[in-house]
């Protein structure tokens, strides 16, 4: 007799825990690449693509050799397929844009190729340091780095 009321309080706990932790997930998900490395590149975009797919607001930041991931006349490390799907950094990138994420290029990476927007792939744009900034501040939001 007494181990029903235990039982119903130990039920009453776990399931009142379960709201908690969803709320403990990140909604947010701001992804800064700078690595010209095609791998982690492209598992930055993995990571990216599945924080998306679980719920997640997708904001991407390029800067350096990463925001060379944005340019239409991209350099083949960004549009060559990688094992084990034959997917490239740049080809996920656009899908996680598709999917709804936001990806944009420092505000410094375009003056430092001496370049105009034009360069850009459709949808990409230059980052506002502001917004950025506050994004990466944010309560919600996890950063990741490559």
């Amino acid at each position: 007799m007494r181990l029903l009321p235990a039982l119903t309080l130990c039920a009453a706990v776990f399931a009142a825990a379960q709201p908690a932790a969803a709320q403990d997930a990140p909604a947010k998900v701001v992804t800064v690449v700078t690595s010209a490395d095609a791998q982690t590149q492209l598992m930055a975009m993995v990571l990216t693509m599945q924080s998306v797919q679980q719920g997640a607001e997708g904001y991407m930041l390029l800067c350096g050799p990463g925001g060379d991931l944005a340019l239409k006349d991209a350099p083949e490390s960004a549009t060559a397929g990688q094992p084990p799907k034959g997917m490239s950094p740049q080809g996920l990138m656009q899908k996680i844009r598709e999917a709804g994420a936001t990806v944009e290029v420092c505000a410094i990476y375009l003056p430092g190729k001496g370049a105009e927007a034009d360069v850009l792939l459709d949808g990409i744009t230059v980052a506002k340091p502001p917004e950025m900034a506050a994004r990466l501040m944010a309560a919600d939001a996890r950063v990741l780095s490559f």
